[in-house]
């Protein structure tokens, strides 16, 4: 997970997968990555002092580079340890913890599994301009994928390491849009699987209005772009 200005809900959060890794994967070589993604709260802080207290939590500071580019570098740690699963959520403690389950009932049945916000706590604005990038993505692509930037999702090791061999460089804004993509056109079955999100009580949204617009503008413009590049990418996975 990735973690920015999280400092009221930190603790909370690492105390809560933590016990969930040690209650429904007990036994198995399991680990939850954080990387910090330049806070200037406390946060950095709070998960190096919980580090010592929690044998399986893997502290990552990183300058300030952004939601996506916190989300790859914590993909690339998982990668590099060995993982066999990756499981990617969010520090801001609006999922319920025990919902991972769902998707991993499913793990057999393929290498890239999405959660999709059945009903979404976040402003209007927000949820517009998500609805705006579903269909801009199914135009472009042909794909209609409900949820495709949900910080929810369960990925088999060695099929992540592939596709973050044929992400874009320099990393888009929404990397998990561009992995989604791939995943679905490369014959994966995503699923979809209807988890439960709640209303953020603490922390901050790092992306305000206008620049939201601005950013979805540039998020468009390099789906456009890697469209040229798709059936190359696939068969790289294949």
């Amino acid at each position: 997970m990735p973690a920015y200005n999280e400092e009221a809900c930190m603790a909370d959060v690492v105390k809560i997968w933590s016990n969930l890794l040690d209650a429904e994967f007990a036994g198995e070589n399991t680990r939850l990555i954080v990387v910090n993604d330049g806070s200037k709260d406390s946060t950095g802080k709070i998960l190096d002092g919980l580090a010592g207290q929690y044998p399986k939590l893997v502290v990552v500071h990183q300058p300030n580079g952004g939601h996506g580019n916190a989300v790859v570098h914590a993909y690339r740690k998982a990668v590099e340890l060995g993982a066999e699963y990756v499981f990617q959520t969010d520090s801001d403690d609006q999922f319920i913890p025990e919902d991972v389950k769902k998707l991993w009932n499913k793990r057999s049945e393929s290498d890239f599994i999405l959660g999709f916000r059945q009903t979404r706590h976040d402003a209007i604005f927000r949820l517009l301009i998500t609805r705006v990038l579903r269909y801009s993505m199914f135009l472009v692509y042909g794909t209609f994928i409900m949820d495709s930037n949900i910080p929810f999702r369960l990925i088999k090791g060695s099929f992540l390491k592939k596709l973050l061999e044929q992400l874009p460089n320099p990393v888009p804004f929404a990397p998990n849009i561009f992995l989604a993509i791939m995943a679905k056109k490369s014959g994966q079955e995503l699923f979809n699987i209807p988890i439960v999100h709640k209303e953020r009580a603490t922390g901050e949204v790092s992306i305000q209005k206008m620049k939201l617009l601005k950013v979805c503008w540039q998020s468009f413009k390099e789906l456009v772009n890697f469209r040229v590049e798709l059936n190359n990418k696939i068969k790289n996975l294949r």
